[in-house]
């Protein structure tokens, strides 16, 4: 089994194992989302529970803002959540401060998950597209991925 394919199996149908939430529990606790450029934490209120839920996310700078994307689509928890919220969550990036998550319209999408790929290695097994594609194979797919800007409150 290649590196790709245990990343993979890591989510079968999108949901994490396990050991996935293992590393979650590990790296959200960890220093990584305070010194790492592109490591974060997302606390939102579940929706069905209304516990504070912390995710571990890549983040990404595209044209002077942060952004977050899903690189399960539609079908993660957390944007389930963010939505449910109406976008309010926790950011832990540096430090910790509360955020509005607002959603980026599917059309805009295309070049903010090109630069998500190129940075996000370990998403990029995930995703229907190739970091070195083309920008028009991220607009083919980019109603599959919800991306989220990051303002701060």
């Amino acid at each position: 089994m290649d590196r790709a394919e245990k990343k993979r199996a890591l989510y079968p149908g999108g949901r994490p194992t396990p050991e996935a939430k293992a590393i979650h529990r590990r790296f959200v606790a960890g220093p990584l989302p305070r010194v790492l450029p592109i490591a974060s934490v997302v606390e939102v209120r579940g929706r069905q529970s209304g516990q504070a839920i912390s995710v571990p996310l890549a983040i990404v700078r595209y044209r002077r803002s942060w952004y977050l994307v899903s690189m399960f689509g539609e079908q993660s928890n957390w944007v389930k959540n963010v939505r449910a919220s109406d976008g309010e969550a926790v950011l832990i990036h540096g430090r910790r401060r509360p955020v509005r998550l607002v959603e980026i319209p599917v059309p805009d999408r295309a070049p903010i998950i090109k630069c998500y790929l190129f940075f996000a290695t370990g998403a990029r097994p995930h995703m229907q597209v190739g970091w070195r594609d083309p920008l028009s194979a991220f607009k083919s797919v980019a109603a599959l991925y919800p991306v989220f800007r990051v303002d701060h409150r």
